[in-house]
């Protein structure tokens, strides 16, 4: 066995490690080395921007995504009438398909996705008036 320091985001951890298949000599330890620090991991990316969110009119009602996933297909058109639990579209995640279905009755004023898009929890889907 061999013990060894390492640091991993600026935290010192004392590891040992046995080596397998080498020679059968144990490795004479050396003394105590001082602990060598290095410079922090470079910052990960900053998160992308979210998409801007397109103003809702007014009186109308939103049907928004319940998970981030990918449209699989597209039921509804703008301009038709739709009554409370009609579905609207398909939405593929997690290797499961979900059936999005309209929350109140109106007209369909806007479909802000498109087939094959992929969308974030809680954004706008359609906009019914």
């Amino acid at each position: 066995m061999k013990k060894f320091q390492i640091t991993v985001n600026g935290k010192a951890y004392e590891v040992e490690v046995e080596e397998i298949g080498g020679s059968s000599a144990p490795a004479a330890r050396p003394a105590a080395a001082p602990i060598v620090s290095q410079a922090p991991a470079p910052a990960a990316p900053a998160p992308a921007a979210p998409k801007a969110a397109a103003p809702t009119p007014a009186g109308a009602s939103v049907v928004t995504a319940p998970m981030p996933g990918k449209i699989l297909s597209i039921k509804a058109k703008v301009g038709q009438q739709v009554n409370d639990g009609d579905l609207l579209l398909t939405l593929e995640a997690m290797k499961m398909e979900n059936e999005i279905f309209a929350e109140s009755a109106g007209t369909v004023k806007e479909i802000r996705v498109s087939e094959g898009s992929t969308v974030d929890s809680d954004e706008v889907l359609v906009v019914i008036g």
